[in-house]
C-alpha cells in the first residue's frame, strides 16, 4: 500500500447480484425505517436489532464461545478446520453506541475469522444512555490492554469496527498512544462514525438505514453533557500522527460516507498509511451481508490482504 490511497471500487454487475443487492437494498431500507426510528425507546431499539441481525447469517466454518478478556465481556470467534495464524482481531461492534453486541455482529466477525484465518474477539462494551463516554473507550482499550497481558505480541493485533464501533477504533488507538502503550498492526474500519457533531453529513446520499434524528439521539445518550468535538469522542478532529496503517470502507449511498472521506484526508494529513475503498451503490455496513453479496465478499477478502501485508 502507498502511503494514501483512494479507490473507487469496480461495481458488481451480474445479473444475479444485482437482483440479490436489488433484494438486500429493500430489505434493509423496510428494516431502517422500524429500527432506526427516532422516538423509539432504547430498549425496543435493542430488542428490534437483536431481530434483524439474526437474518445475516455467520459462516458454517467460524466458531463462537463466550470470554473475557481484561475484565471485558465478550467472545472468541476462530475459523473451524484450519490452524489460524498469529493474527489476532479486536473488534468493535456498531450500534450508534446504543446497541449492538458480539452476537449481532457474528455475520461480520465470523467471515473476518474465516478470511483472515485470524481469532476474533468481538468485545461487549458498555452502552449509551446507562454508560456515556467514556466507558466505550475504556472498554475498547481494556480489552486491548487483556490481549498484550495474554501475550499477544502488539504486531499481531488490528483493531477493527464497523459505524460507531469504527469510530471506537481510531479513538481506541488514540487512547492507546496516551498511555504510551505499543500500538496495534492495523486498523479497518467499515463505515466509521468519525464526527459526532454531525457537522458534514451526506444528507444528499439515498441513505435506506440511518436518519438524521436518530443519530442526534445517539450523540446526546453517549456525549451526555461532554463535548461532541472531543479527539477520543470525534477522532476526525484529533491529532492522528503515529496511528498505524488504517483501511476505510465505505458506501457510496451513505449518510455518514463524509466521516471516511475526511477521515481519509487527516489521516493523510498526518501522514498515516491509509487506504479508502468506496463501493459504489452499497449501503451502511454492507459487509454484514457477507455470503450473500458479492462485494460484501470483496470487502472482507480485501481486509484480509491489507492486514497481512501491513
Amino acid at each position: 500500500m502507498s502511503q494514501a490511497d483512494r479507490v473507487q471500487m469496480p461495481e458488481e454487475e451480474s445479473p444475479a447480484q444485482l437482483l440479490i443487492a436489488a433484494l438486500l437494498r429493500s430489505t434493509v431500507r423496510l428494516v431502517g425505517a422500524h429500527t432506526f426510528r427516532p422516538g423509539l425507546p432504547v430498549g425496543q431499539h435493542r430488542r428490534r436489532i437483536r431481530r434483524v441481525t439474526r437474518l445475516a447469517l455467520p459462516p458454517r466454518r467460524a466458531r463462537f464461545a463466550r470470554a473475557a478478556c481484561g475484565g471485558i465481556p465478550g467472545e472468541w470467534v476462530r475459523p473451524r478446520g484450519a490452524a489460524p495464524t498469529s493474527l489476532t482481531l479486536l473488534y468493535l461492534h456498531g450500534g450508534g453506541y446504543l446497541s449492538g453486541s458480539p452476537r449481532t455482529h457474528r455475520a461480520i466477525t465470523g467471515h473476518l475469522a474465516v478470511r483472515c484465518r485470524a481469532r476474533v474477539f468481538a468485545a461487549d462494551y458498555r452502552l449509551a444512555p446507562e454508560h456515556p463516554f467514556p466507558a466505550a473507550v475504556d472498554d475498547a482499550v481494556a480489552a486491548y490492554r487483556g490481549l498484550l497481558a495474554e501475550g499477544v505480541a502488539p504486531g499481531d493485533i488490528v483493531v477493527a469496527g464497523d459505524s460507531a464501533g469504527g469510530g471506537l477504533s481510531l479513538a481506541a488507538a488514540l487512547r492507546v498512544r496516551e498511555l504510551e502503550l505499543p500500538l496495534p498492526r492495523a486498523l479497518v474500519a467499515f463505515s466509521p462514525w468519525t464526527d459526532l457533531t454531525l457537522a458534514q453529513l451526506a444528507v444528499e446520499a439515498p441513505e435506506i438505514m440511518l436518519a438524521v434524528p436518530w443519530l442526534q439521539e445517539g450523540v446526546r445518550a453517549y456525549v451526555a453533557r461532554g463535548d461532541a468535538r472531543h479527539p477520543l469522542v470525534s477522532p476526525v478532529h484529533a491529532d492522528l500522527r503515529g496511528l498505524p496503517p488504517t483501511l476505510i470502507q465505505v458506501g457510496t449511498d451513505e449518510i455518514l460516507r463524509n466521516d471516511s472521506r475526511r477521515l481519509f484526508e487527516r489521516l493523510r494529513e498526518c501522514a498515516v498509511p491509509v487506504r479508502l475503498e468506496e463501493y459504489p451503490r452499497r449501503w451502511h455496513v454492507f459487509q454484514v451481508h457477507a455470503g450473500m453479496l458479492a462485494d460484501a465478499d470483496r470487502a472482507i477478502e480485501r481486509v484480509a490482504r491489507f492486514v497481512a501485508a501491513s
